[in-house]
């Protein structure tokens, strides 16, 4: 009697300690996340505002941001380049920690990337960074060793739910991107993770990073909408594609300051013709959605469209592969609104289709995602995290599935999966 005692009352501290790690982890995840965020999108503005007005700074501001990350890798992150999402599956796959060294790092170079006008996002950064938050707490309590892989996907979910203000969105890229099955100790740590960051979101008053005013969806637009999540499908692939070919070739180069030097020239050259592709791009995407239901193709909106499709998976690319920090979660979604925009008013200029294209911009950001990370619906409650609204949801869940299954069709690995082979 007094074992079986005994031993009830350790299983009940140790599922004390598992809870409080996850409480902390959310709550350090969190901070992590909004601060990045915010941080980011100060000196993004900055920055872009001082380019804008002086174009002198668009050549510059590149080179700066690869050249900073290059020497803060090699003289304060033991020289060790980061690899992105890939090193969470490494150490999901070897039993390796996280080192914490990667926390700073992901974010110092998650922050300098898109501030000096690299074309990604943060949102990997901030996956790494939040990855490496649960990894470290595994190394200070010997019991939660055997719960790493649970806890590495609680400091994720807690990061992006502090990026997205959606702890359902955070939740579901653990389980379809990362963890890939649940058990009892996935559903504690990554709920009582969530539920501490969402919390965090809450009483720091954050928004939801779009401001729209959709008020409703026609049901004769279903097979449009249907249409963009196969234009989406495609389209990812060609980011896939672009992502993969360029870290190639970058190979190739003998030295990091060619990969600078070459990178930040191939960055500059891209912004100079399309300012919109400066950083993140969001920016651009929030004056485009204050304007989508007035806009007309006219050729010079058809030529900036079609640009944007054009070379946002090129500048993504070779951001990246110059030595960049970040992945494909904003520009998926930053090509996914173009294209939906660029599909909608295509429609109602020649076939008098009478959609909206606000609707077809909001749905496209989801589709692109989607088939770009192949989490259907992590896409879904993302984007409408994002814009804080529930109105397309039903388009935004058929045509997320309709993306994926597309682009899975056609290429069966994102740049992820791909990392893991």
């Amino acid at each position: 009697m007094q074992f079986s005692i005994s031993r009830s009352f350790k299983a009940l501290l140790f599922n004390k300690k598992l809870i409080i790690a996850s409480l902390v982890i959310g709550f350090m995840a969190a901070l992590l996340g909004v601060s990045l965020k915010h941080i980011t999108e100060h000196y993004e503005e900055l920055l872009y505002h001082r380019a804008a007005a002086n174009h002198l700074w668009y050549a510059v501001f590149p080179f700066i941001g690869l050249s900073l990350i290059y020497i803060l890798r090699y003289y304060l992150f033991k020289k060790k380049e980061n690899k992105g999402i890939k090193e969470v599956f490494d150490a999901n796959a070897t039993g390796t920690p996280l080192p914490s060294y990667k926390i700073p790092s992901h974010f110092i170079n998650g922050l300098l990337t898109v501030s000096f006008g690299g074309s990604t996002g943060i949102e990997v950064s901030t996956v790494v960074a939040t990855a490496a938050i649960g990894s470290v707490a595994t190394q200070k309590e010997s019991f939660l060793k055997k719960y790493r892989q649970e806890l590495i996907c609680a400091g994720i979910t807690a990061g992006l739910t502090a990026l997205f203000n959606t702890p359902l969105a955070g939740l579901l890229f653990a389980y379809e991107v990362i963890f890939k099955k649940v058990n009892k100790a996935f559903i504690v740590t990554n709920l009582l993770s969530a539920a501490v960051a969402y919390g965090v979101v809450y009483l720091l008053g954050e928004e939801a990073l779009f401001t729209v005013n959709i008020t409703h969806w026609n049901l004769y637009a279903l097979p449009w909408f249907m249409l963009l999540g196969i234009l989406a499908g495609i389209n990812s692939i060609y980011l896939t594609k672009s992502v993969l070919f360029f870290k190639k070739q970058f190979l190739k180069f003998s030295t990091g300051y060619h990969k600078i030097v070459f990178g930040a020239a191939a960055i500059t050259i891209m912004i100079l013709l399309l300012p919109q592709l400066y950083g993140e791009g969001y920016h651009a995407l929030k004056e485009s959605l204050l304007t989508a239901n007035t806009l007309v193709l006219t050729p010079i909106i058809a030529f900036t469209l079609f640009g944007i499709l054009l070379l946002k998976p090129l500048i993504t690319s070779i951001t990246l592969s110059a030595g960049g920090d970040g992945g494909v979660f904003a520009p998926g979604i930053f090509i996914g609104a173009f294209l939906g925009l660029f599909l909608a008013i295509t429609l109602n200029t020649f076939f008098n289709a009478g959609v909206i294209p606000l609707n077809f911009m909001i749905v496209g950001m989801a589709a692109m995602l989607s088939a770009s990370i192949h989490a259907p619906l992590t896409a879904l409650f993302l984007v409408c995290g994002l814009i804080n609204n529930y109105s397309l949801f039903i388009p935004l869940l058929i045509v997320s599935f309709v993306a994926k299954y597309m682009a899975h069709r056609i290429f069966p690995y994102t740049v992820y999966s791909f990392a893991k082979k």
